[in-house]
């Protein structure tokens, strides 16, 4: 989705990683509580691949949280700045850069994005040192063993995926409810599916189809003809707002009458906007506030919003979602004795039910576990808009 507000800060965002560019190269090392009053963290930003759809807000968020902490004193009196870039969604190309930000910038830990790549960035990530906040909710991530200074800031897809089994096996009414799951095949996509099938197993819900609907899919009439066929009762969505909205307007087209229920990075404002009417009923995943929502922790938003003459209006739950990530990766920063890779993650792990003001579930950070939660709630598209309709919860409760 975007609004006035997306244009002025992408062209802000090219600004600051441009000025980071020219002013960092050469320095030798990462801030430390020694010798300087900067930190500087990296960042991967997909704005023009295929997720840039939910790519784009989510990096406004992350850029804008820091902006106004800055403009607050920063945190305990360092400054932080951000140098990232977009990457399109390219493996190759965020290799590349996060080696620039590793070995030109000196940055001292990396808010990242995707599935593929932050799995494929691990064992460096790891033997580099650097904490590392993806926007991909992968399941594998939990292994500290693969991945020490990963950290998990949101439910993963699988729990997402088991919260919604539970809540389909509380709520169905006659008979064995089925289900089917679309999804890309990407890594993001097929990250929860056999997770999702076991469980689903467990429950006594019957996975009675699947469907692989390309990320940037504009039509899938063919995959939801195979869907009707076998009539589930609810379907699974993997996908990012555009994909989504393709799958809700064929099934809308064809008089599909299943009950869709997107995970997180299908859930939220764009999907209703390009969907149109196609998306009413529509349940989805939510991880992260809207930004109507009436929250203690908007009160921060609705004033960095106010200082650029802007609303909540202008931004979405995915600005929100990379609001919140910053602010949990500034907490880490705030509790490190030294502002290296090692010291912020010694940092975060002294994360305990940190009270995000209800922008998200608490989350909590151990030395034996980068999970911080694996709560969410769910929302229903009413009237073209969504609507929260549960507390936070999870497969386990």
């Amino acid at each position: 989705m975007i609004t006035k507000w997306s244009k002025g800060i992408l062209l802000g965002v090219c600004m600051i990683a441009l000025a980071a560019l020219a002013a960092c190269g050469g320095e030798s090392s990462g801030a430390t509580a020694e010798d300087g009053d900067t930190v500087k963290i990296g960042a991967l930003y997909d704005i023009t691949g295929g997720t840039g759809d939910v790519g784009t807000p989510y990096s406004e968020g992350e850029e804008a949280y820091y902006e106004y902490l800055n403009s607050k004193g920063g945190i305990n009196g360092v400054q932080v700045e951000v140098i990232g870039d977009d990457y399109a969604y390219d493996m190759a190309k965020g290799q590349r850069l996060y080696q620039e930000l590793r070995d030109r910038h000196k940055v001292a830990a990396i808010l990242g994005w995707g599935t593929a790549d932050t799995e494929a960035l691990r064992q460096q990530v790891a033997h580099d040192k650097f904490p590392y906040f993806s926007a991909s909710y992968s399941e594998n991530l939990k292994n500290l063993e693969e991945s020490p200074y990963n950290f998990l800031t949101a439910a993963t897809y699988s729990d997402q995926g088991r919260a919604v089994v539970k809540w389909i096996k509380d709520n169905h009414e006659g008979g064995e409810p089925t289900l089917a799951l679309l999804y890309n095949d990407t890594a993001f996509g097929r990250s929860p599916v056999e997770d999702i099938k076991e469980y689903a197993a467990d429950m006594g819900v019957k996975v009675v189809d699947e469907q692989v609907i390309p990320v940037t899919a504009t039509e899938a009439q063919s995959q939801m003809l195979n869907m009707k066929k076998k009539n589930p009762d609810y379907a699974i969505i993997q996908q990012t707002w555009g994909a989504a909205a393709t799958i809700l307007r064929e099934a809308k087209t064809l008089d599909i009458d299943t009950q869709f229920i997107g995970l997180n990075w299908a859930t939220g404002e764009g999907v209703v906007e390009i969907a149109g009417d196609a998306a009413e009923g529509m349940l989805g995943v939510v991880t992260h506030a809207f930004p109507y929502e009436d929250l203690e922790g908007m009160k921060e938003i609705k004033e960095y919003l106010d200082s650029k003459g802007l609303s909540t209006d202008d931004v979405s739950q995915k600005f929100v979602q990379g609001w919140v990530t910053a602010k949990i990766m500034a907490e880490g920063i705030g509790n490190a004795e030294e502002l290296t890779g090692e010291g912020i993650r010694k940092g975060l792990e002294q994360i305990d039910q940190m009270d995000l003001g209800g922008l998200a579930a608490p989350v909590t950070f151990t030395s034996d576990n980068h999970s911080g939660t694996n709560q969410v709630r769910l929302a229903q598209v009413k009237d073209g808009k969504f609507e929260v309709i549960s507390d936070y919860f999870s497969h386990e409760d």
